[in-house]
Order: structure tokens, then sequence, then C-alpha cells
């Protein structure tokens, strides 16, 4: 590894820790510069702005995401049970961040609809996640009815997920998400 991709990472990493830890609009570039032990003529090489860094944040929390995620699925063929270790995945981020929520969600709450391309990529995120649900949901309707209409259900499943997700951070506990695992796995 080249010392410039070590600067980019270690400029990325804390950014992401800070933002996901204080928020986007509590932590300023002097914190990110001081924090990463770089110069800021090496921070803006890397990233040409707060936003740009931002963005750079999220694709990086949703490649992560999805790679993690794939990782844990691979091996499972029952469907039912992919979608219940999905739950278990996002139970698992809670507990490991201390309950502090979605990247994506913290960061559509603070920034809103300021910055397109963020707003884009917070939105893609969303509808990603509610694909893969998706899938896992079209494999179970191969093996079994579905309690309820299928476009339904994912909707359904995917509302109680990230509601549950809000709940854990606001809460500081991952109650509601066990309770939506132990619902869906009911329903089966």
């Amino acid at each position: 590894m080249n010392k410039s991709n070590s600067v980019k990472e270690r400029i990325l990493e804390t950014a992401s820790r800070l933002f996901y830890q204080q928020g986007f609009n509590s932590t300023g570039i002097n914190q990110i510069i001081a924090e990463a032990g770089i110069a800021i003529g090496s921070l803006y090489k890397h990233y040409p702005s707060k936003n740009d860094l931002l963005y750079h944040y999220l694709l990086h929390q949703e490649t992560e995401y999805f790679a993690q995620l794939d990782d844990d699925l691979k091996n499972e063929k029952n469907p039912v049970q992919k979608l219940l270790k999905l739950i278990d995945y996002r139970i698992r981020i809670q507990e490991q961040t201390n309950c502090l929520g979605c990247h994506f969600i913290k960061i559509n709450a603070e920034t809103g609809r300021q910055d397109k391309q963020v707003e884009q990529l917070v939105s893609g995120h969303k509808q990603k996640q509610r694909e893969y649900l998706g899938k896992i949901i079209s494999e179970i309707e191969t093996t079994q009815k579905l309690p309820i209409k299928k476009q339904n259900f994912i909707d359904t499943v995917f509302l109680m997920i990230e509601g549950a997700v809000v709940s854990a951070s606001i809460n500081g506990n991952t109650d509601d998400l066990k309770t939506t695992r132990k619902l869906i796995n009911q329903m089966f």
C-alpha cells in the first residue's frame, strides 16, 4: 500500500467514525484533520469538500454492509433462515455500535435533501435493502405460502426492520429488532 492510499484511507476511516458517532454537522474539518493526523492539503487532495467526504463515507458503508450481509448468508440454503439471519445481522450491527442506528438514516435526518448526490445515495441504499429482502422473500414463496401478498409482505418486513433499527437508536437496545425476528419466525 502506498502512502497516498493510507492517508486517503485514514481520512475516510476518521471521518466515518466521527460522522457516525457525533454526526455530520457536529464534525468539523479541523477535527478530522487533527484526529487523522494529516495536513489540510492532504484532506482536500483526496476529498475536495466535506460533502464529497460524506458521499464516500456512505459509499464505503454501503459496500461494507452488503459484503458482510452476503458473507453472513452465503451458506444458508433455507430462505426463511436467510430472512431471520438478515435480521440477526441488523441486530448484531446495532449491538456492536451500542445502538447508534443506521448510518444512512442518521445522515438523512441531518442533511435531508441538501445534497442531491447524498440524497440519491441514501435513497438508493434503502431501495437496495428492500430489493435484497425481496429476493429472499421470493425464495420463500417458491417453497411455501406467504402470510400476505408478496409485495405487501416485503414492504411490511422492510418497514418493521427499519422501524426497529430507529427504535434501537432511540431506546439504546435491540429489543424491537428481536421482537421483529420473533414475529417473522412465528409467521412460518
